[in-house]
């Protein structure tokens, strides 16, 4: 059976289905014949993907609540009676974290937690997908790629709540959800760590896409900081695809390595600077010059380098990103070109586009589920 059939007719719960990532994943999931319930506060911006591609169309319902609201959470997944959850919901910003960070602990930490008790009461058998952060590991080593075993840290109050998110989903697998022993009840919870996904359909604010975007688009000065800043660039449909296959994967069997951490990241010769990634999006949209801020000792701290090692799922999965750099950088041009020229027009079709050229680009090489590989250097 192709992953890509996995979800027909099946109830997926989708948490944070308004945002950027959420609202690709709602799209490709409507693909792939999923029932849809999508639960999540109101899009972040304005424009969003979401409304821009009018996912809340495509959902079969769409809960506008918080994660934080515990009771309304566990109404909500009670009607849908999912097969899968994909947890996405959260706050998804490092700048934003320091000037919010109650907040961030919150939405992140006690929002995961509140998804996992949900499903504990619902006691039913399905796949979990709690989605946090190649940020989550304690970045003790710039030169080498962060494998799954790695430790968790973070000095900034987003990093340290994906980490905490982490030990909170490891806890409740642990103490509810043993994965050896998941032919008795049935539900399968697995954390997933991406890199920078980039793509259309992101407004948010200090990020250096949509940053960028906007200022070639109004012509106005762009100012960049941390040129030197080296993160794993993907296209988002990169690490939307591993969440699938492993869910897909989880409903299929009842393998316990399946039950654990999971990278998705980029070939480690597409990680680029920031400062890379900028001079090809200038060129692209023929923009001037723009300014290095460099950043100060008043701007918050960010990690100066952040690698990520997707080897596991390469092993386990047969997954393996698919776009290099060059290919999704000018894709998430193409996307905002195509918007800006007509603002008005729905972007559904160039969403729906790139998804069908993914999977072309996947099904060419692979296309079907993999049988489970050993590999003794990883444990669940």
């Amino acid at each position: 059976m192709s992953w890509t059939d996995a979800f027909r007719n099946r109830a997926v719960f989708v948490t944070g289905h308004t945002g950027f990532k959420g609202s690709w994943l709602a799209l490709w999931l409507h693909r792939l014949g999923a029932r849809t319930t999508g639960y999540a506060l109101p899009a972040p911006t304005t424009p969003s993907n979401f409304a821009t591609s009018g996912v809340e169309a495509l959902l079969s319902r769409h809960t506008k609540a918080d994660v934080r609201d515990a009771k309304r959470l566990t109404e909500a997944m009670r009607e849908c009676r999912p097969d899968v959850v994909f947890h996405l919901s959260a706050q998804a910003l490092v700048r934003q974290s320091y000037q919010e960070p109650h907040e961030t602990f919150e939405t992140n930490v006690l929002g995961t937690a509140n998804v996992l008790e949900a499903v504990r009461r619902l006691a039913r058998p399905c796949a979990v997908v709690i989605v946090t952060s190649d940020k989550c590991y304690e970045n003790r080593f710039a030169e080498r790629r962060h494998e799954e075993l790695d430790p968790f840290g973070g000095r900034d109050p987003y990093s340290a709540s994906k980490a905490a998110a982490e030990i909170v989903t490891e806890s409740y697998r642990a103490s509810f959800f043993p994965p050896e022993e998941a032919h008795a009840h049935g539900i399968k919870v697995a954390t997933v760590r991406a890199g920078n996904a980039i793509g259309g359909g992101d407004w948010a604010q200090d990020r250096i896409v949509p940053d960028t975007i906007r200022a070639l688009a109004s012509r106005q000065p762009l100012k960049i900081r941390n040129p030197k800043a080296i993160r794993p660039w993907q296209h988002v449909l990169e690490p939307l695809s591993g969440y699938l296959m492993l869910a897909a994967r989880m409903l299929e069997v009842d393998d316990p390595r399946l039950c654990g951490g999971w990278n998705f990241g980029p070939r480690a010769e597409d990680e680029a600077t920031v400062r890379r990634l900028v001079d090809f999006l200038v060129s692209d949209w023929h923009g001037g010059p723009y300014e290095c801020t460099n950043g100060n000792d008043r701007e918050p701290f960010e990690e100066s380098c952040l690698r990520l090692s997707a080897e596991k799922a390469k092993a386990r999965l047969g997954w393996r990103a698919r776009w290099r750099f060059e290919e999704a950088v000018r894709r998430t041009s193409r996307w905002y070109k195509k918007f800006h020229a007509n603002p008005t027009r729905l972007t559904r079709d160039s969403c729906l586009q790139d998804i069908q050229d993914y999977e072309t680009a996947f099904v060419n090489e692979i296309g079907t589920l993999q049988p489970a590989l050993e590999h003794p250097h990883y444990a669940y």
